[in-house]
């Protein structure tokens, strides 16, 4: 049975975006009431009958919002518009808020000996590692830099490290895990932030419920 037919179902991931959703489902009257780290189950409660949470890799977010696995959700800008571009510019999802949590940026990043700048400039070919390869592919056809991508899924440190690549396309935070492996942030490519994200059907069919929930969440995001 799908989303639509089941009350009101957020779609979450663990970790950092899980914990700063929180205090905005607290805004809204929303407790939940499994943690999601010491609990084996992936639909979790709340103590608002009809809505639940259902856990899902970061990636998967805007999957299971488009397609009706979940009514509304909780996804990275970096998620989004990787997805928006491989699905040719959009994903159909409604994007009412940007809830300025689980902040971060998206970077350029090489060995501490690696003149970037340089290379860059002399037309040089690039291999570049990175999960995100299709803001990558854009950003650096639109600086006419040519680069041979690499898809990874983790520790894109050892990409440099390990003579794999000349450089990583990767989150970045504080910068700290870059600097306990000697890398430097070369170039900024975006901020991240979370986003509330929202299928165009519930939209119609909920609005009655939906409508307040957004509502709760813009002003705890604006207080």
């Amino acid at each position: 049975m799908s989303a639509a037919n089941t009350g009101l179902t957020l779609a979450l991931s663990k970790g950092r975006i899980f914990e700063e959703t929180l205090p905005l489902l607290r805004a809204a009257g929303i407790e939940v009431l499994e943690d999601p780290e010491t609990s084996r189950k992936l639909i979790l409660p709340t103590n608002r009958e009809g809505v639940r949470i259902v856990m899902v890799r970061a990636s998967d977010v805007p999957t299971y919002v488009q397609y009706g696995g979940a009514d509304l959700g909780v996804a990275g800008r970096d998620v989004l518009h990787e997805q928006a571009l491989a699905q040719g510019g959009s994903h159909g999802l409604y994007q009412p808020l940007d809830l300025n949590i689980a902040r971060c940026r998206m970077s350029v990043a090489t060995r501490a000996d690696f003149d970037y700048a340089t290379a860059v400039k002399q037309g040089s070919r690039l291999r570049v590692a990175t999960k995100y390869t299709e803001i990558a592919r854009q950003h650096f056809a639109e600086k006419g830099v040519h680069v041979d991508l690499i898809k990874l899924y983790g520790s894109m440190e050892l990409a440099p490290l390990t003579g794999l690549a000349d450089a990583i396309v990767d989150l970045v935070s504080t910068g700290g895990t870059l600097r306990a492996n000697k890398l430097v942030e070369v170039e900024q490519i975006m901020d991240i932030s979370s986003r509330l994200v929202v299928n165009q059907a519930a939209l119609k069919l909920k609005r009655d419920t939906l409508r307040p929930l957004i509502d709760a969440f813009s002003k705890a995001v604006t207080a």
